[in-house]
């Protein structure tokens, strides 16, 4: 199988856990007998710093050839003030809306090695394995207008929160399709109280459930959903809902399994390719000091070629061997105890790649 890759390193540890995650793409290909060929582009800052664009046009050309797309991530102190006309976010919004990707798969799983890594105790959060179905080309992020205005009477900004009947019932039939493949429950969450959009979402929900009568089905406010996350996040399957409660909900469900540096996303829409990314930032703070956790992006890879190229096998291999090196005692900075010694970043993604390498012979 040839088959291209995009990879997008971006800014702050992206190029670093990028760079695990090509090596693991490339020991999967040795391993298995495939040709992965690798094509490097600009996002987020660097791209503005080089091109005076978050997403040159030649990014986005390269992105739209290829198979799918591994992206590190965007942004940092930099780029960061409020008032600039030109933002690394920019680029990944336009990545996102160009590309159609309409579908953000975020799955949380917590591995029995980690159990101790959470905040909460271990019989809160033993037998989690939810997965986040965020709706990603639509709402506060998307919406018009959007912008702020300064003037004799003070500062005033807006932003739009619009959706449509049909962005709507797309990411729910995709949210129902994933949910029969799993244990079949759909939570929909949204702030139907409150929100004309999120009635109008209840009411497409509604709908769209009648199709799917042999899938659970419930409505949950965004408010109480983030309760329930901590409080018995076990009982989850699969939670549909709009852009920014998607984007708050999955991070704070990241703690569930220890740290955002274990939780990887797809960005899928009707056709290739998808953008598959760690779910966390830049993290400036330790960029450069090779102490990241890869396993986030090194996940991705196994969602990649799971859903991108429909290689399931190799998608396990990839996913037994960072089960298999976590519960050896292997730690990133993030995820260890006090004391515990750690490895770094490119030592993390070495002891996955020789995993994959021991289990496939």
């Amino acid at each position: 199988m040839n088959t291209t890759i995009t990879l997008l390193p971006g800014d702050g540890i992206g190029p670093e856990v990028v760079a695990e995650g090509r090596k693991v793409l490339e020991t999967v290909a040795a391993q298995f007998g495939h040709t992965f060929t690798f094509t490097e582009a600009l996002i987020g800052g660097i791209a503005i710093d080089e091109m005076g664009d978050p997403l040159p046009d030649e990014s986005l050309a390269v992105c739209d050839a290829s198979q799918a797309v591994l992206l590190g991530a965007v942004g940092g102190p930099k780029w960061s003030d409020p008032r600039a006309p030109v933002r690394p976010e920019q680029g990944l919004l336009r990545l996102r809306k160009e590309l159609g990707l309409f579908a953000n798969l975020r799955p949380v799983t917590v591995a029995p090695a980690l159990m101790d890594a959470s905040p909460l105790r271990a019989d809160v959060v033993r037998g989690v394995d939810l997965l986040i179905v965020r709706e990603l080309t639509g709402g506060l992020y998307f919406g018009r207008p959007q912008g702020r205005s300064d003037d004799e009477t003070g500062r005033a900004a807006v932003d739009t929160l619009r959706y449509t009947e049909a962005e709507i019932e797309r990411l729910m039939r995709v949210a129902f399709d994933l949910a029969r493949q799993r244990r079949k429950k759909v939570t929909s969450v949204d702030k139907a109280n409150v929100l004309a959009s999120s009635r109008l979402w209840r009411e497409v929900a509604h709908e769209v459930a009648r199709d799917y009568a042999d899938v659970e089905y419930e409505d949950l406010l965004v408010d109480a959903c983030a309760m329930h996350l901590i409080r018995r996040p076990a009982d989850f399957d699969v939670i549909a809902t709009e852009n920014m409660f998607g984007d708050i909900l999955s991070d704070e469900a990241s703690m569930l399994a220890g740290s955002l540096g274990m939780l990887p996303s797809a960005s899928l829409g009707s056709k290739p390719p998808g953008v598959y990314e760690p779910i966390h930032g830049t993290a400036p703070d330790i960029a450069g000091r090779g102490i990241a956790n890869p396993l986030a992006t090194i996940l991705s890879v196994a969602m990649l070629l799971r859903s991108g190229l429909r290689l399931a096998e190799e998608a396990a291999a990839v996913e037994q061997a960072v089960e298999a090196v976590l519960a050896a005692g292997y730690r990133t900075a993030d995820l260890a105890s006090p004391g515990q010694p750690t490895v770094s970043t490119q030592a993390m993604g070495d002891m996955v790649a020789a995993a994959i390498e021991s289990s496939s012979k």
